[in-house]
């Protein structure tokens, strides 16, 4: 094993841009911890345990996963433990929710950080497997002196990630040892059967959370086709693809030559876009067929060996019902009891003919149900959607109806089809109606009683049919009694009303943020991790722009976060901070904080600890300081 001092010395003229023979993965990582996170490699940092109360948080909303993966994960550590490895299942911000290890040798495993509890985020604990394996999305082999903090390089970490239903990395399973052969190449096969175990999880939950839903399951070779598939897809009662595990996203992906990240977008799509079957061949699949029947086509005319399960009500022999709520629909929501009210309501007016007025407050997500409610239908055409407040009233009439040929001065040539013409066949989404002008709104009316719009300057009425949906935050019996609507319109919006809760009254306001900081990180470009105290800011605040500021929130402390790590300086000024729970450190003149580092002997780790903050914010502010 390397001294500590010879790997500082590498690590730095790594930063340097010299050349060195480590792998890709671990030189990339070696450079964001140097570059990204600040991160100094004379250092040396303790593993980091969570507090009980934190630690409970992270195991309840892994709890579902855990109980799924319980056997797969148990059947690995079987296999493993006579060698000395532990087992480490951590979630997406890189806390260990599950932890199987012998026991006789706690203490140094709890001190190494290979313990339940420890987080191996890599902002936080340096390049290692189970955060290399978070930021790449790809299985990855921290060997020894691949580690980044020396205090790691005895250490042996082999990680491979989990992946949910529609293609978001949500759990990483890692096996390590304190002590390893020397040849990392040895390794090779702990690589194998963690990606293997973390292959089969994703196989258990799919299954688990598309039970009505018919299960494909898909290889090269029919040899282990039934007990150990490469790949999964889920299809329901429609032929449409309703999850799938991130293998089964590339055997996808690769019969269009589609790039990464695009693993939501096959989700709704009918399986027949792909392979050379539709629903209703499924049974021909299952188990007990000849084999020579169960070989599929890809579009690109590549053979698949494939296997179907029935949906369990069908195994239970009684008829396959279609999904109560569509998998568009259900994410809308992680737990909300209100929420899922609406949703089940609204799988109900999929495919109906009955117009859906959609009420809730400024940015409580109108317009995502809407959409939502449009992506469920089999057939559902375009989408149009009109903010009735934010055109001005003096060209809503021609954005709306269209205009003939020279219809006014200034009009296009040829003319201009309208917004209701354009939704033909499809959905039109009527944001903020009660905006409308009283003139408009008789002339909607007539569009809807007679199923035909004439264009501003026409004569002839051309026919239309769409689906309605209209949305405000105003209640529209209010308007109505004051005179601001129609009462005959609002009778025809208003056949079936759908009510959003506010954010601040919703119960599952933890998965929405973890939601909406994977789609900012994304557009970020960069892994995103909230820090505990950021997270009870976010809880605290009322929303009153629910869920509109909340993205917005996120966006803004991505941008003034340094180091992939959103603490509460990073957040927008208005969001409330009780004073609780504001870190000390902030109620120190700030110069003072390098007389607590002295008194720290340097040590950054211990700093943070007693000023109850990250390592991360402590860094943050001595730079700060520094700069000023």
């Amino acid at each position: 094993m390397v001294s500590a001092k010879s790997h500082v010395q590498e690590l730095e003229r790594v930063g340097r841009g010299d050349p060195s023979g480590r792998d890709t993965p671990v030189l990339q990582s070696w450079l964001r911890c140097l570059n990204d996170y600040r991160l100094d490699p004379t250092q040396a940092q303790e593993a980091y345990i969570l507090p009980e109360t934190e630690l409970k948080e992270h195991r309840d909303e892994a709890e579902e996963l855990i109980r799924i993966g319980r056997s797969a994960v148990e059947g690995l550590f079987r296999h493993v433990q006579d060698q000395a490895y532990v087992l480490l299942l951590s979630d997406a911000r890189g806390v260990t929710v599950d932890f199987m290890g012998d026991p006789t040798f706690d203490n140094q495993l709890r001190r190494a950080g290979l313990y339940l509890g420890s987080e191996w985020s890599e902002h936080r604990a340096g390049t290692c497997a189970v955060g290399a394996c978070i930021v790449s999305g790809e299985p990855v082999i921290i060997h020894q002196d691949d580690h980044f903090d020396t205090s790691h390089i005895g250490l042996t970490c082999t990680a491979a990630p989990i992946y949910d239903t529609l293609g978001d990395l949500t759990a990483v399973l890692d096996i390590s040892q304190l002590r390893s052969p020397t040849a990392k190449a040895s390794q090779q096969l702990a690589m194998h059967l963690v990606a293997t175990t973390a292959r089969r999880i994703e196989l258990s939950n799919l299954m688990a959370r598309t039970r009505n839903d018919w299960i494909l399951r898909l290889s090269r070779s029919p040899d282990f086709l039934d007990v150990d598939p490469e790949a999964a897809i889920s299809i329901d009662a429609s032929g449409r693809i309703s999850g799938m595990t991130h293998g089964g996203f590339r055997a996808l992906a690769r019969t269009l030559d589609l790039g990464d990240g695009v693993m939501r977008s096959l989700v709704g799509e009918r399986i027949s876009r792909f392979l050379d079957i539709d629903v209703d061949d499924l049974p021909k699949l299952m188990r007990g067929q000849p084999d020579g029947e169960r070989v599929l086509r890809t579009r690109s005319s590549a053979a698949l060996f494939a296997s179907a399960i029935a949906p369990v009500e069908r195994l239970r022999g009684t008829p396959v019902p279609a999904p109560r709520v569509p998998r568009v629909l259900r994410e809308l929501s992680f737990g909300d009891p209100a929420m899922e009210a609406v949703q089940l309501r609204a799988s109900k007016l999929v495919g109906r003919d009955i117009p859906i007025c959609i009420q809730g407050e400024t940015g409580a997500g109108k317009e995502y149900l809407a959409r939502a409610i449009h992506d469920s239908h089999p057939d559902a055409g375009r989408f149009v959607a009109v903010n009735c407040a934010a055109i001005p009233e003096s060209l809503i009439e021609s954005e709306l109806f269209g205009y003939a040929p020279g219809a006014f001065t200034g009009a296009a040539p040829r003319g201009k089809q309208g917004l209701i013409e354009a939704a033909d066949g499809g959905t039109l989404f009527l944001d903020e109606i009660g905006d409308m002008p009283l003139g408009l709104q008789a002339r909607l009316l007539r569009v809807l009683a007679e199923g035909e719009v004439t264009p501003v300057g026409a004569h002839r009425p051309r026919p239309v049919r769409f689906r309605l949906i209209s949305a405000s935050h105003h209640r529209l019996e209010a308007l109505v009694e004051s005179g601001r609507f129609r009462q005959d319109l609002y009778f025809r919006l208003n056949a079936a009303t759908l009510s959003l809760p506010p954010l601040r009254e919703r119960r599952d306001l933890d998965g929405l943020i973890d939601h909406m900081l994977r789609r900012v990180a994304q557009e970020h470009g960069a892994p995103l991790r909230l820090s505990a105290a950021a997270r009870r800011s976010l809880k605290a605040h009322p929303w009153p722009g629910n869920l509109r500021e909340l993205a917005n929130a996120l966006r803004v402390a991505a941008a003034f976060s340094d180091d992939g790590e959103i603490g509460p300086d990073d957040l927008p000024e208005q969001l409330s901070r009780p004073k609780a729970e504001t870190p000390p450190m902030r109620n120190r003149p700030g110069l003072e904080i390098f007389d607590q580092l002295a008194a720290c002997g340097g040590n950054v780790s211990e700093l943070a600890r007693r000023l109850g903050v990250d390592r991360s914010t402590v860094h943050r502010r001595l730079r700060r300081l520094s700069a000023g």
